[in-house]
């Protein structure tokens, strides 16, 4: 058991936490386990929302909790507490060795081999200080710039439903009985408003725009994330059904990453082990246009010298982070995989694990040559897609059917605004009927995709 003396939760210091799941491990192969991992997570947050100029929400809060995973053989289970004290950690060591006494054995569990287990060499500048660099009144401040900044851009901008300032740290730290540990560190920070605009019949409209970073110093200013989400929100006055019909349909980068999401889900390892999804049995086979290559990378380190927002050094089963290459000139070269779901399919992991399951790091679409300007203009008469919403994907098929608004597009301009209409088709054919691929990659977060001109999709309106 662990000693009284040992200190207690809000005295244990960074090496101690590391020390701390490193002796956890040694603990429960100790108490009668095959294997054990345990991992911790530490961080701190904090966000303000500001509407109208007044703090509508003030939220800080820091969080630390350990999770255990025990095997016995082929049987495994865990358990999680944010209680770090030594009677906490004692309770939650017998009652996972209690559980996994009764879990089925499931002969594709267990942890990678020791080999294989490793941290990526490079620093990829996940961590800067600087994102609580600002007293808690100047992020009040920044929130309430970025808002003034859309209520002044246009005298069609009447209300607003919010803007928000957040900054976060965190910590993570993982170690097992087959002799790996590793931790990292990385932060986030970022601004963003919802502005409503009003036309002279009443009528509204809302858009938003934010931006994001791991430092304060690349976060774009209020102003201009203000100003944009303004401009968004008033060209969205108007808007319009139109009617049901056949037309190319362009996907801003916005919206185009959605559809990189839906891809990710599909090629996921554990979608395809249980036969849910229409990638299933399509490996080395041609399942988009050839201008399309989809890479994962958890080792991306941004122009601006900042870790890409889903890099970490190492996955949740403990192997060194990796670039894959998913799709490649429209050929399926691999799934994403952890080390259970690869057992699963008698292959080998591609670091894909996170949270028990199969993550992504930095998704994206290589850019193309043409520009958003000429994709636009090349279509005579089309949908300028913005904005996506509802769930009707259908993974097993592909079918997919979404809600839709955006800008129509006649003659090769951006027109008037369109809601109210849903845009359908197949996500296989969605995939293999893209006709142009902007040189427009932005990574505003961990999923990022220049835009799309895709043909043959339907729209139900009017």
């Amino acid at each position: 058991m662990f000693e009284e003396s040992k200190k207690t939760a809000a005295m244990l210091g960074e090496d101690d936490l590391r020390e701390l799941a490193e002796q956890l491990v040694g603990r429960a192969t100790k108490a009668g386990a095959s294997d054990a991992v345990a991992s911790i997570s530490e961080g701190d947050e904090f966000s303000v929302t500001v509407r109208m100029g007044e703090v509508e929400t003030l939220e800080e809060s820091g969080s630390r909790s350990l999770g255990l995973r025990v095997y016995e053989g082929q049987r495994s289970a865990s358990a999680s507490t944010s209680d770090l004290t030594p009677d906490g950690l004692n309770q939650l060591l017998a009652s996972v060795m209690d559980l996994v006494k009764i879990t089925e054995p499931d002969r594709f569990s267990g942890l990678a081999d020791a080999e294989e287990m490793g941290v990526f060499g490079g620093d990829l500048h996940l961590c800067f200080e600087d994102v609580y660099a600002l007293p808690v009144p100047e992020r009040i401040e920044m929130a309430r710039r970025a808002e003034a900044a859309a209520l002044s851009a246009d005298v069609r901008i009447r209300n607003s439903a919010g803007a928000t300032f957040s900054a976060a740290t965190a910590r993570r730290i993982l170690a097992n009985s087959r002799g790996f540990s590793g931790e990292y560190r990385s932060s986030h920070c970022g601004v963003s408003v919802v502005p409503i605009a009003v036309d002279e019949k009443g009528a509204m409209q809302r858009d938003s725009w934010w931006s994001s970073a791991r430092r304060l110093s690349d976060l774009e200013s209020a102003q201009s994330v203000g100003a944009e989400a303004a401009r968004r929100a008033v060209r969205m006055l108007g808007a319009r059904r139109v009617a049901t019909q056949q037309v190319p349909i362009v996907f801003a980068p916005e919206a185009a990453r959605t559809l990189l999401g839906h891809l990710f889900e599909a090629a996921s390892g554990d979608a395809i082990w249980r036969s849910a999804s229409f990638l299933a049995g399509r490996l080395d086979e041609t399942i988009a246009a050839s201008a399309l290559t989809l890479v994962d990378d958890h080792t991306l380190v941004l122009a601006n010298g900042s870790g890409g927002f889903g890099s970490r050094p190492f996955d949740g089963d403990g192997l060194p982070a990796r670039r894959t290459t998913v799709v490649k000139d429209g050929v399926l070269e691999t799934w994403l995989l952890n080390v259970y779901a690869a057992r699963k399919l008698k292959m080998r992991s591609t670091g894909n694990a996170a949270g028990g399951g199969i993550g992504a790091g930095n998704l994206f679409l290589l850019p193309g040559m043409s520009s958003p300007d000429a994709i636009v203009r090349s279509v005579s008469r089309g949908l300028y897609v913005t904005s996506v919403m509802g769930f009707g994907v259908n993974l097993v098929t592909g079918d997919y059917s979404r809600g839709a608004s955006g800008l129509w597009i006649e003659n090769g301009e951006l027109t008037h605004a369109v809601e109210e209409i849903t845009i359908a088709g197949n996500l296989g054919e969605i995939f293999r009927n893209v006709v142009a691929v902007g040189s427009d990659l932005e990574f505003r977060g961990s999923v990022a995709s220049p835009m799309l001109l895709v043909e043959g999709m339907t729209i139900a309106g009017a």
